[in-house]
Order: C-alpha cells, then structure tokens, then sequence
C-alpha cells in the first residue's frame, strides 16, 4: 500500500509577511495589490475570523474588516521559503509533485532516508521547514491516497499533522459535505444539492450511469472519489518539478 503524504504551508503568503516583519503578528492582514479589483491572495488566522478569504475582493475584505492590515506581495520572499521548503522534501523523497509554492504531495512509500514510517517522516519534515524557514509552519496529510492525504492536511490547521488510515478512511468519506471533496467546486456542489446529494453517503448511493448522465466524464471520477478510490500516482515530471537551484 502506498503511503501519500500532502504538505500544506499554513497561510504562506501572510506568514512569510509575519515572520518579516514581527510587528504584524496578531493583528488581521491580507496579501494583495492594492487597486480596485484586487482579491486577496492570502490572509492570517485573524483576519479569516471576519470572513477574509482568498480570492475575496479587496473591497469587500475591508468592508468586513475595516482594521484590515494590507500588505502587497513580494514574490521573491515567498520563492525562496518554497525553495527551502521543497528542498527538505527533496531530502527524503525523489517522488514530489508540486501544486503550487506552498504545497505538494509526495510519496513516502520507499523513502531515501529516516525511518520507514510517513507520519514519522511527516513530522520531521514540519520540524525541519519550521527550522530552516525561520518559524513557517505546514500542516500535512497522510494516507494511502492523494485524494485522502489533501483532505487531511486541511483538517487540522494551522501547523496540523492528520493521518487517514485505511480503516478509517469510510467512515470519513461517508460524513463529509460534497463541497470538500477533491476536484468538485461550488457549482458542482450546488447542483449535487440540488440532487439532494449532501455527504459522501449521498454521493455513494448515485449510479455512475446516473453520473455520467449529469456531469460527463467528470461523473467517474466523482464515483471513484465517493468510494475512496484515488490512483493517481505522484508526478515528480520534469514540467510539474519545482527547481531548487
């Protein structure tokens, strides 16, 4: 069985600005250019308590907050925290597949190093990004899966370490809103409501003629991800590879 573990960096954007500039910490603050449509790209924990969100508009975000602390982007400050990030991957496992800057599933089925076990090696992969970074937390997911580990490392925010074990893993799938299963946005979410398809025991009772009938090719895949199903191998391809040179 395979052992897929998904990190998360913790509102990395906002939390590169807070470990820069300490007078921040605390406080509501929101990554964005400033201009009349700006959205947020990310936002601390204090400021999602008022309904700051990525991809909410700027004017929006300081409706809900007026205090709202806005700070513009410095890329080059977040490209290298991942550099440094994706290189303690990279310490452990060949096989990294990175989504984005601030996050990225690896397979830690037949780690390069430490002990064979991922929730160990997940562990120490958050202690040595918080050390090398200079205080940045991750939370990480770790399953069997890909589907599974992402949901995991969303469950325990921030600085979380959640674990999907096989036997646990239905149970789960059968209480979760369809909202937060991978790969089904807003408006599939809402026309599944419409079905009255609420969690994933819902999910599981629709026939994949009946899925295929209502979403396309889109329909197996939401078959297979009612049932836990997720074979989709880590691509470390040399077009997905984040370069730490």
């Amino acid at each position: 069985m395979r052992k897929i573990v998904h990190v998360d960096a913790d509102a990395f954007f906002a939390s590169v600005e807070l470990r820069d500039n300490p007078s921040l910490r605390g406080k509501p603050v929101a990554v964005t250019y400033k201009g009349p449509r700006s959205v947020v790209t990310t936002a601390t924990y204090e400021a999602r308590q008022y309904g700051v969100k990525s991809a909410l508009s700027l004017r929006t975000a300081l409706a809900r907050c007026p205090q709202l602390i806005v700070v513009e982007p410095r890329m080059d400050a977040y490209r290298e925290a991942s550099r440094i990030i994706q290189s303690v991957f990279l310490e452990f496992t060949d096989l990294v597949e990175p989504l984005s800057l601030d996050e990225a599933y690896l397979d830690l089925t037949d780690p390069k190093q430490g002990p064979k076990s991922a929730t160990l090696i997940a562990r120490e992969i958050k202690r040595l990004v918080q050390e090398r970074t200079g205080g940045l937390t991750v939370s990480a997911g770790v399953s069997f899966n890909k589907m599974l580990a992402k949901l995991g490392s969303g469950m325990n925010k921030p600085d979380g370490l959640t674990v999907i074990l096989p036997e646990e893993a239905d149970a789960l799938i059968l209480c979760l809103p369809v909202g937060e299963f991978y790969g089904i946005g807003p408006v599939t979410a809402t026309k599944l409501q419409e079905m009255g398809v609420q969690t994933g025991a819902d999910l599981r009772q629709v026939s994949l003629e009946r899925f295929t009938r209502e979403f396309g090719s889109h329909g197996a895949h939401m078959y297979q991800i009612a049932r836990g199903m997720d074979d989709r191998p880590v691509d470390p391809s040399e077009d997905r590879k984040y370069r730490v040179d």
